[in-house]
């Protein structure tokens, strides 16, 4: 069997001095993931007129406070949210362009549909 490629071993990073830090980016990964699924089926929700005026403002609120906390948490770890929008290589990145933070390279090419509007 040969030896790993030199793409392979950069992939694996077990330096015990970032692993704090790298697994921060693997949790804040997997929660701004959730968040934004949670975006999309709020913004669902609203389209198809599910919630009442109340309840988008609720839900509007909440995700405003999530998405500084994320922040927050990133600025905490020395991260920024484009650092957790992973690539995937083929398949793209993991995060919807749709709601990639600003200065993430995952933004939409200008007159592309990027999703459902932002309300």
């Amino acid at each position: 069997m040969s030896a790993p490629s030199g793409a392979a071993a950069q992939r694996l990073r077990t330096d015990p001095d970032t692993v704090e830090r790298d697994l921060a980016k693997l949790v804040l990964t997997v929660v701004e993931l959730l968040r934004q699924l949670m975006e999309r089926q709020a913004l669902h929700r609203v389209d198809k007129g599910d919630l009442t005026e109340e309840q988008e403002e609720r839900v509007g609120m909440t995700l405003m406070i999530l998405q500084r906390r994320m922040e927050e948490m990133c600025d905490r770890h020395g991260l920024r949210m484009a650092d957790l929008n992973l690539d995937l290589g083929p398949l793209g990145t993991l995060l919807s362009p749709a709601s990639a933070p600003a200065g993430s390279p995952a933004g939409s090419p200008a007159g592309s549909p990027a999703g459902p509007p932002s309300r």
